[in-house]
């Protein structure tokens, strides 16, 4: 039985290209900003190779790679300022942007190669970096305004 009796269905569906849902993380100049990404990992057979690029999630790998790891250790990474702090056996491939500057703002993508045609795992996540806030000495005076 064919997964696809109507194949021109099946073809505009595929056509139309994946969904991948974007999350936002909003972080601060000089802090560690942490970008979450986790699979799902029941055995040891299910760990696997992933990527952190800094464009959306393109149909393969990553668009200019910041970080990969084979599931077991990082394998390739473009700056010490990039890494990945979590359980990586665990599924935990957390991305940790260490003393965050505004140019790290911009659209970053999980790529977790799952096997199978079109099976890896996406994500894209906007990361927002603000200057910090300067905080004053003085209180800060509310005046509310009655009506009568």
């Amino acid at each position: 039985v064919s997964p696809c009796p109507v194949l021109s269905k099946c073809l505009s569906f595929l056509s139309a290209g994946p969904t991948v849902p974007e999350l936002v993380v909003i972080g601060e100049v000089g802090q560690d900003v942490t970008v979450p990404c986790y699979y799902n990992v029941q055995s040891r057979r299910d760990i696997t190779s992933m990527c952190w690029g800094r464009e959306s999630c393109p149909s393969s790998k990553c668009s200019r790679p910041i970080i990969w790891t084979d599931g077991w250790r990082v394998t390739e990474q473009h700056s010490s300022r990039y890494q990945l702090k979590g359980d990586l056996q665990n599924g935990d491939v957390t991305l940790t942007i260490v003393n965050a500057r505004e140019t790290d703002s911009g659209t970053y993508c999980c790529r977790v190669e799952l096997p199978g045609w079109f099976n890896d795992q996406l994500s894209n996540h906007k990361v927002v970096i603000k200057k910090a806030r300067i905080t004053t000495a003085s209180p800060h005076t509310h005046t509310s305004e009655q009506t009568s």
